[in-house]
């Protein structure tokens, strides 16, 4: 069974200790992601991270993953650029 945490903007207002006023103009904005169902919006779990970090939690990972694999690429770039350096000066 899907059990997703959502909040409502009153929750969410309380939570960044911002006015409601504020996040439904982030709703607005998209800077908040939001589901309206009739007359009221459900606020994602997921969406209260992306505003705290600037990115969704997908992006957020990849991110993270990336930054751990920095190393490895600026090594291989490293032996590539020397590589390419020793064939242009044999030539």
């Amino acid at each position: 069974m899907l059990q997703l945490r959502t909040y409502t903007p009153k929750q969410v207002a309380e939570i960044l200790q911002l006015s409601k006023n504020t996040i439904y103009e982030l709703i607005s904005r998209g800077e908040i992601i939001a589901k309206k169902f009739g007359k009221v919006y459900r606020i994602p779990q997921s969406s209260i991270s992306f505003v705290l970090t600037g990115m969704d939690e997908d992006i957020l990972t990849a991110q993270k993953e990336d930054e751990r694999n920095l190393e490895k690429i600026n090594k291989t770039l490293k032996e590539v650029r020397r590589d390419l350096w020793q064939k242009s000066k044999s030539s």
